[in-house]
This record gives structure tokens, sequence and C-alpha cells, in this order.
């Protein structure tokens, strides 16, 4: 059944922190029934915590469960991943091998322990700067979707960073984007920009220290690291010296947006806590990279937000890669809080500015007088459907039984189906006053 986020329930843990509440939409006695449930697994088979909202769990459950987790600890705490590093970087270059099933970096007493193992052998400083691409990408879409950015994209985002005027960068599940700030600080010494990573992904506890990764679920603002990572974050939102701070985030696209919502905005609570006196009506930057079709939902919780054409691209998706035409194009894109006309976009990939939106568009999105804007979402010219009174896809026409533009082969029906948690017309689960809000 689809389920909607609610509310973290702090003293119901699984391996990836405070569940979260969801309401059933299933049909029954169960529908709208609200449990707790993974937040970052959205397949019970990933993990298989859940509870009833009015359930009362037994001692002996709760210390099943209490032990589970312990059981599923990394085998190494971020310290012990760091003085290992120092030890590893240490070792003669025959001497560096790479554990691949366990992704783990090995120091020659464990060896024998892998023995039956593949590994990965003369492990360079370079591969040790790019542990993206060492690290085998976690790419079950209902838990991690670890997606990368492919160079292209992560250049432009910290070319643009750069040329907006910010020196510090808060990585918030963009670990390709953070590596290539840590790799270009390293080799210059006049290179100003500082990162932070916050991720789900502990592997990465590996390769940076304490001040350069923070174990972190951004479905419910949760720091594995407790207090002291939840500082780390905190001091490194400080602008000392005038250093401005973005928030740049890439989560997976199949993860609700009211759950990240919620942690974006509390990140950007802990900027405002930092703020010096005279900056209380400004919003922490923010660059949240998603698909365009999310954009109503993203608008919803953040309505100062507003989408760039920019088409983001990745290398290790086979749909989402730059160049394509028609359908096929990459369909992420950036919103962002800054102002549209400060996103200069590359001229030379066909992006051009309209004077009348005062923003960059792709070269396919055309201006629509009666709309007053560039609409197209998807980096093809949109038209402009006198009865529907908006732009539409190309491929789309009007159909008068449903009384919307629609693909020609589309099965006409009225959509009688009410809200997925109560049932009832009118509304959508969203907005459902069967469900409190926290």
């Amino acid at each position: 059944a689809l389920r909607g986020a609610r509310v973290t329930a702090p003293g119901r843990l699984c391996p990836a922190g405070p569940a979260l509440l969801f309401a059933s939409t299933g049909h029954g006695r169960e529908r709208g029934r609200r449990f707790y449930a993974c937040s970052a697994c959205r397949d019970r088979k990933d993990c298989g915590f859940f509870q009833w909202e009015d359930e009362k769990v037994s001692e002996t459950r709760l210390a099943a469960r209490e032990e589970y987790n312990r059981n599923h600890q990394p085998s190494f705490t971020h310290r012990q991943n760091v003085e290992r590093y120092k030890n590893f970087v240490l070792l003669p270059l025959p001497k560096r091998r790479f554990c691949q099933e366990c992704q783990q970096l090995l120091l020659p007493a464990e060896w024998e322990k892998h023995s039956d193992h593949e590994f990965r052998c003369d492990i360079s400083t370079a591969q040790l700067k790019t542990p993206s691409q060492l690290l085998y990408p976690l790419e079950n879409k209902k838990t991690n979707a670890q997606y990368l950015f492919a160079d292209r994209s992560c250049q432009f985002l910290l070319d643009l960073i750069i040329d907006l005027g910010f020196r510090r960068v808060l990585s918030v599940g963009t670990p390709r984007l953070h590596e290539m700030i840590q790799s270009k600080a390293s080799q210059k010494e006049d290179f100003r920009v500082r990162s932070l990573l916050l991720d789900i992904d502990f592997r990465y506890s590996q390769f940076y220290t304490e001040d350069e990764f923070c174990h972190y679920n951004m479905f419910n603002h949760y720091f594995f690291g407790g207090e002291a990572a939840h500082e780390t974050c905190r001091k490194f939102l400080y602008q000392d010296n005038g250093e401005r701070v973005i928030l740049v985030t890439d989560p997976p696209f199949g993860g609700l947006v009211e759950a990240l919502a919620s942690s974006f905005k509390k990140l950007m609570a802990m900027w405002k806590e930092t703020e010096k006196e005279g900056c209380n009506n400004q919003e922490m930057p923010v660059f949240w990279i998603f698909p365009y079709f999310f954009e109503s939902r993203i608008l919803e919780f953040f309505p100062s937000f507003s989408m760039m054409d920019y088409q983001v691209d990745y290398d290790n998706h086979a749909l989402y890669k730059h160049g394509k035409t028609g359908r096929r194009q990459s369909p992420v894109r950036i919103f962002t809080n800054l102002t549209p006309s400060m996103i200069v976009l590359p001229v030379e990939e066909g992006y051009r500015f309209c004077a009348i939106c005062q923003r960059y568009v792709s070269s396919g999105n055309q201006h629509c007088e009666i709309c007053n804007s560039c609409t197209s979402k998807d980096g093809r010219r949109w038209k402009h459907c006198a009865l529907c009174k908006k732009c539409v896809k190309p491929s789309w026409f009007h159909c008068n039984n449903c009384n919307c533009c629609a693909l020609p082969n589309h099965t006409c029906e009225k959509a009688d189906a009410g809200c997925f948690v109560c049932g009832k017309a009118g509304h959508k689960r969203s907005t459902c006053p069967s469900l409190s809000r926290a």
C-alpha cells in the first residue's frame, strides 16, 4: 500500500534511526490506520520494522528490537575508521588492499579473514581521494538509489557555487560534489571552498574525518553520531568571516517529499540559529536536485523555490544522461530559493536568457505570450491549449470527455476515486482532515 509520512517517532528505532508515522491506504478495516515503519527503506525486505500506532509492545519484543539494532551497526566506529585510514596511507602501495565484497579498506593483519573475498590491490592516493569511484554505488531504488553526478554536472554545480560567492557547501547526499571540493582544496592552496558531507552511506567514514563527514539520514533528520555530529554540522553552518553557506542536496527520487522537506527545514532552522543579527528575514540558500515532475510537491513545502531548466545527468543511470533528445532527456532539475536571474546556465549547451521571465531557459523552451512564461518542463517546446488555459506537452491533445489534455491513447474516465486515506472525494491524501499533523 502507498504510504504518507506524517511525523518522526524518536522512541521507535530501527537501524536507520527513528521510524516515521505512516497511514495505510489499503482497503477494509486497515484503511487509514496509522503505523510506524522505517524512514529509509520502503521495502519490508530491506527493513522489517513495523508497529501500529496504538500497538502496545512487550518488553521481550523491545529487547529483541534493541538487540537487532545493535547487531546491525557498522563493524567500526567513525573514529576507528579515521585511525585505520591513517595507518592505511602509511602502507606501501603493494600492501594497500580494498575488499570489494565487504567494501572495506584492509590492513595487512585482516587479509587472512578476507582471503576468500575479491580484492582491489595497489590502491593509490588518487583512488582514496575519489571514494565514490572506489565504492560500489548502492542502487536499490527503494532504499538508497545512489546515482552519482556526471563530471559535467558536478563541475557545473561547483563553478556555479563559486560564482555565486559561496565558500561553504553542506553536501546532503551529494558525495561526488563533496569529493570534488575536497580534492581541489587539497591540491590548491588558494581554493577557499569547504564542504561537509551528510550521508546515510557509512562507508564514506573510511575516507573522511569527523569534521568532513557525518552519518546522517535525510528522511528523519537523524545524526547517527549523536550530539557530537549535530554540533559538527552546527559549527560548519556558522558563517565566520562572512563565508556564505549553501545547502546542496540530491535525495533518492523515490523518497517521500514531505519527509525530506521536514529534514531540510530543520537544517535551514539550524543555519538560522547560527545567523548574526540583521539576517532574520533571510532563508538559507538551497539547491534541491530532483525530477521536474515533483515541482508541485516541492513548492507545496517551499513556496519560495523555483525550478531551473538545467538538466542534471548521472554517470550510473541508464536514462538520466545529457545530450539525449525528446522524452529521453534527463528529467532532473535544480530547485532553488535564489533569484532565478542569478543562476547562469551554459550558453554553449543551448541555454539562453529570457528577458521577460528574467531567467535562463533551455533552447526548446519558448516563451508563451498567453501564459506570459516559458512553460516547458522537459526541454521540448510545449503548446498552449485554449480550453485548458495552459501549456501542455506537445504529444497531448484535448479530450472533451475528460475536459483536459492527455495522450491520444489514454483511457477516458473520470477520477471517481477519493482520498487514499479516508476514501472521500474533494481532497488528496496530503490534505486529509482525518490525519492530524504534528
